[in-house]
């Protein structure tokens, strides 16, 4: 598919599940947490995800190759991953999946600001920047409203979200800015699994005993991680990244939170009033004015 200048109606779609699928994604880190140490759950998913992704690549009889300049790139987008990772797991295991969220989320900000620096043609505008703000502010409302524990969270938990949403961006930076733009999604993710993969496993002594009394339930969530987050949705991410520009796909992660918000009240029984359905509007208001075509 040809790159695009703005979404159309297949990436918004696209895009919208994605960020559904993020939300539930966040649920079942939380609950694997509970019996496996994060650091090492994150090792064990970067590993199970390369082998799953190196298979897909043998069907598929996509070469593995290593174009001149991707090298240090593609060592930088790795420690990106592991980083990401290390950081937003824990801040899950610390902090509540509410908190956490709103921060981890806030990646299209990082990414809109490093972007209008070193991204051709993905200048901040009036236009976008107001966007931006619109629907963090929605995002904001709706944890907000959330009240009572939902509210409390570990300051270190949150920090790590904050980093892990700078990491995430910075991913996103060197798949559209570096010689990586010219390789594809599938060798950007395998630099991303098998980078992340030694330097997880070395961080993952520092985080205490790998296993915490895992029942069948945490092994499943690992096999969702591997199968379906880690070889399906990134790859399906960073094929929509080459495709579409880099901050409007970012910005559709705004969504994540609020999916969250409806999942918690589908599964959990949480109340949802007049003040969700407002955060709600102005979430999509902003995505529209993001990806509005500019006036000539």
């Amino acid at each position: 598919m040809p790159a695009k200048d703005r979404i159309d109606a297949f990436g918004a779609v696209a895009l919208t599940g994605f960020a559904a699928l993020l939300a539930f994604n966040q649920v079942v880190i939380a609950v694997v947490n509970e019996g496996l140490q994060p650091v090492f759950f994150a090792a064990l998913r970067s590993a199970g995800g390369l082998i799953c992704l190196l298979a897909w690549m043998r069907v598929r009889a996509i070469p593995l190759s290593l174009p001149q300049g991707t090298v240090l790139p593609g060592l930088a987008m790795g420690a990106c991953f592991a980083v990401e990772f290390i950081c937003l797991f824990v801040a899950l295991d610390l902090t509540t999946v509410t908190r956490s969220a709103i921060i981890f989320y806030s990646m299209p900000l990082w990414l809109a600001l490093i972007g209008h620096v070193v991204i051709p043609g993905e200048r901040i505008t009036g236009q976008k920047g107001a966007g931006l703000l619109l629907a963090f502010a929605g995002v904001v409302l709706a944890l907000v409203l959330r009240g009572g524990s939902e509210g409390a969270g570990s300051l270190i938990g949150d920090l790590c979200a904050l980093v892990a949403a700078i990491a995430w961006a910075g991913i996103a930076v060197l798949a559209k800015a570096s010689r990586l733009r010219d390789v594809r999604p599938e060798m950007q993710l395998v630099w991303q699994l098998a980078v992340s993969v030694p330097l997880l496993a070395v961080a993952a002594f520092a985080f205490g005993p790998f296993l915490r009394d895992p029942s069948w339930i945490h092994w499943a969530g690992l096999g969702f991680q591997i199968v379906v987050i880690v070889s399906a949705g990134f790859l399906a991410w960073l094929w929509l990244l080459s495709i579409y520009p880099s901050a409007s796909v970012a910005a559709f992660s705004f969504l994540s939170p609020v999916f969250g918000v409806g999942l918690g009240w589908l599964l959990l029984g949480e109340s949802v009033g007049g003040g969700i359905l407002l955060a709600l509007a102005l979430v999509v208001a902003g995505l529209i004015m993001i990806n509005r075509p500019a006036r000539g």
